[in-house]
């Protein structure tokens, strides 16, 4: 049974309690479109990220620059800290990628058995495209 007022349900909305319908969604473009004019062009920055992340250019210089250097030849102490805590924080970043990359294999592996399981032939298909 249908209650008498079933055709009638205002919805009323007091004060700072109406739609937060928002789109959070991030996307690249903002970002380098906030980029200021004297700091770089964000369409450049933009092309430049999307062939290398920063995450990689670093490593890049990381990987050529930390065999070059000689600690012993830098004069200044905070130069040698900053040296041993870049070094320090390569090893970490290796750390990092060493274990996603195990993450990555088990994630991998645990699929394969799992299609295995269910579609013999499928696994087949899969493998064959990685010969």
């Amino acid at each position: 049974m249908l209650p008498w007022n079933w055709t009638w349900s205002p919805q009323v909305n007091f004060p700072l309690s109406g739609s937060v319908v928002q789109d959070i969604e991030p996307s690249l473009d903002w970002f380098f479109a906030g980029i200021k004019p004297d700091a770089g062009v964000g369409g450049i920055e933009q092309r430049i990220f999307e062939k290398a992340s920063y995450g990689k250019q670093l490593g890049l210089i990381l990987d050529v620059l930390l065999p070059l250097v000689d600690g012993s030849k830098l004069e200044s102490e905070e130069a040698k800290q900053s040296l041993a805590r870049l070094k320090q924080l390569h090893k970490e970043i290796e750390t990092i990628k060493k274990a996603k990359k195990a993450e990555m294999e088990k994630s991998a592996v645990s699929l394969l058995k799992k299609i295995e399981v269910t579609d013999k032939e499928m696994l087949g298909r899969v493998i064959e495209q990685f010969k």
